[in-house]
């Protein structure tokens, strides 16, 4: 397993992208070049990516953001993905324990993210890896 952080656009990671975030089940434009330049310039993001090994194609990825309010440093997991014709071999828990290890050394005490409940795997996963459930109310204010 390798574990990558994103640090240019490369047609490998575009096209590779352009195939996981649609098994996502999320409605998104589709990512342009400039859309992925924008991301990885963004001081705020960790784009991190898994292969099964070295020379093997991108098979995963997910988005750490870890920003400062006047109240500390946040940090939230957005996009988790692996292809769906090889989940279940411990991928997510990799890419997941990479990001936290990510969060801590930028000074976060925590990660958040949300998960549909609906995405029984990938909740299980969460608390597999340590996340505890908040009761809180998320709101969204759509434009």
């Amino acid at each position: 397993m390798q574990i990558e952080l994103a640090s240019r656009v490369t047609d490998e990671l575009l096209n590779a992208l352009t195939r996981l975030i649609p098994q996502l089940k999320i409605s998104s434009p589709r990512l342009t070049r400039d859309d992925l330049a924008a991301l990885l310039s963004s001081d705020a993001v960790t784009l991190l990516t898994a292969r099964t090994d070295a020379s093997a194609a991108i098979v995963g990825m997910l988005t750490l953001i870890v920003y400062r309010t006047p109240t500390g440093i946040r940090s939230r997991i957005e996009d988790v993905v692996v292809d769906e014709s090889i989940r279940g071999q411990g991928i997510a828990v990799e890419l997941v324990q990479r990001a936290l290890e990510i969060a801590r050394a930028k000074g976060a005490d925590g990660v958040a993210l949300t998960s549909n409940p609906r995405r029984e795997a990938a909740n299980r996963l969460y608390h597999k890896v340590g996340f505890t459930k908040w009761e809180t109310n998320v709101y969204f204010y759509k434009f």
